[in-house]
């Protein structure tokens, strides 16, 4: 990235990590739209806790910490006090799809204008390996000497039950098609969902099995919902079957608070209250 998008924060991801590859391709989309005129003063980062959160650190972009699973809410906040901005809501597999579940779902339903990257390496790993929705249920991890004997969340087939419009998946080694996937995310008018399934060297390396089973799938329709479900119940992240990337579905729906002429006024009547009431004049 050119200089001055970049912070001089040290970068404290481990060798291997796949966040490195997810850094870079979210910096060449920055890049990208800044040549198509968007400025970074109009992109907002919202970043939860673990290690997928320091992409806050080290883009030089606006950027707001959330709480541990809030920051879909923490993003929905900002999109309704200015829709204006692009906002990119980056986040880990233990902090939206465990306590952040609920969030994600009901941003999804409404529609809210921002962009989801889920750094889904299925493993707590920034507090040293604990499990998370989507770790295999064979995994042991210091907080489970034991088999979980649970069954993984499938992510992507949630957020099209909650009628989320537009959903993908993309893989971290997989760079040119995930710069891609995010460009087109963040282009897309309403909520925007992207699984990205990255490795973990330290506690969940499944680098191996990735690079086996991934595949673009050849003429896909992304509108076809039926197909849709078809494709994402391919894979239940139990480790078997095939990995589909891409865009897996997308329409065109209103958007929350700046669709229809009757959503605008009721979000134009609400901030007029908001203000009013920051500014002690209610």
């Amino acid at each position: 990235m050119t200089e001055g998008h970049i912070t001089d924060a040290q970068n404290t991801w481990c060798p291997g990590c796949g966040n490195f590859a997810i850094e870079h391709a979210l910096k060449d989309v920055i890049l990208r739209l800044e040549a198509e005129g968007i400025p970074r003063e109009k992109m907002v980062i919202v970043a939860g806790i673990g290690c997928h959160a320091k992409m806050a650190d080290y883009l030089n972009i606006n950027s707001l910490y959330s709480l541990h699973g809030r920051s879909v809410s923490f993003a929905t906040g900002i999109c309704m006090a200015n829709p204006d901005l692009n906002v990119i809501c980056c986040v880990g597999d233990g902090d939206a799809y465990a306590e952040g579940i609920a969030h994600l779902l009901f941003a999804a339903k409404r529609n809210v204008n921002m962009t989801v990257l889920v750094h889904n390496n299925r493993v707590y790993g920034l507090t040293k390996g604990q499990f998370t929705p989507t770790s295999p249920g064979e995994y042991h991890g210091k907080s489970n000497p034991y088999d979980t004997g649970e069954i993984a969340f499938n992510p992507p087939e949630l957020l099209l039950s909650a009628g989320c419009s537009f959903v993908a998946r993309g893989y971290s080694r997989r760079g040119k098609e995930l710069t891609g996937l995010i460009y087109a995310g963040i282009s897309h008018s309403g909520f925007s969902y992207i699984d990205i399934l990255q490795t973990c060297r330290s506690y969940m390396d499944k680098t191996e099995e990735y690079d086996r089973q991934v595949y673009v799938p050849v003429n896909h329709h992304p509108e076809d919902f039926d197909a849709a479900c078809r494709l994402v119940r391919e894979y239940r992240y139990d480790d078997s079957g095939k990995i589909a990337l891409g865009i897996i579905f997308q329409e065109k729906r209103d958007t929350f608070h700046a669709g229809t002429p009757h959503l605008q006024q009721k979000y134009a009547d609400k901030k007029s209250f908001v203000m009013r009431f920051i500014n002690g004049r209610r």
